[in-house]
C-alpha cells in the first residue's frame, strides 16, 4: 500500500503536509515525528480503518498548537536571538527548532537536541557554559542545531557542522581544554 498525502494548518495556519503509511508493526497505537523537511509522517497500523484517520490528523494539529504554547513558555529570550542569529548567519535559514533555553548543568553534556514526540525540536544548553567565550557557545548552539538534520553523529555530520560553524574544530579544542582541566570529559562520540 503507498503512502497517502494530507494537508493540516500548523499553529500559524500555514499548510503542513502529513504522509501517512500504513506500519504492519503497529498493533494497536499511531505515531507521529516531524521529518527533517518540516513535514510530518504519520504511521498508523496497517488495519487502521480510514475513518479515523480525520481524528488522527486533528490530534496532530492540536498537538502542534499545545507544543507552540509549551514551546514559548519554556524558550530563553537570549538564546533564542542566538539562536535565529546562528542559523541565519551559518545555516542559511534552513534549521527549525520549538524551543530553546539554559537548564541546570548536565552531568555529560553541555546540550541536547530532542527529536520526535513531544519535545521534538527542543534545545537545551547547559547554564555551566553561560560564562564560556561567546564563539564557544555558538559553537554549542550550532551542534545542537545540526542535529536537527543529522540525528546522530556521522560523518555526515560533522561534515554539515564544520562547513556551516568555521569554528568548529577550535571549540571542540577549547571544550576538551575545559574538560582536561576539570578531570571531567563531556559526550561527544565521533
Amino acid at each position: 500500500m503507498t503512502d497517502k498525502t494530507f494537508t493540516i494548518a500548523d499553529p500559524d495556519g500555514n499548510p503542513v503536509e502529513v504522509v501517512l503509511r500504513r506500519d504492519k508493526r503497529l498493533r494497536k497505537s499511531s505515531r507521529w515525528e516531524r521529518t527533517p523537511g518540516g513535514n510530518i509522517l504519520l504511521r498508523v497500523p496497517y488495519r487502521l480503518p480510514n475513518k479515523h484517520i480525520p481524528g488522527l490528523l486533528d490530534t496532530i494539529a492540536r498537538r502542534l498548537k499545545r507544543q507552540r504554547r509549551q514551546a514559548a513558555k519554556r524558550t530563553d529570550a537570549d538564546l533564542q536571538q542566538r539562536a535565529q542569529y546562528i542559523n541565519r548567519t551559518h545555516f542559511g535559514g534552513q534549521i527549525e527548532w520549538q524551543a530553546i533555553r539554559w537548564v541546570a548543568p548536565m552531568k555529560t553534556r553541555l546540550g541536547s537536541c530532542t527529536s520526535g514526540g513531544n519535545t521534538d525540536g527542543h534545545i537545551r544548553i547547559s547554564k555551566e557554559i553561560a560564562n564560556w567565550p561567546q564563539w564557544v557557545v555558538d559553537y554549542v548552539i550550532a551542534h545542537e542545531m545540526a542535529h536537527r538534520v543529522h540525528a546522530n553523529h556521522s560523518a555526515a555530520f560533522w561534515e554539515f557542522l564544520e562547513q556551516a560553524y568555521p569554528l568548529t574544530e577550535r571549540a571542540r579544542g577549547f571544550i576538551k581544554g575545559v574538560g582536561f582541566a576539570k578531570g571531567e570529559s563531556w559526550e561527544e562520540a565521533e
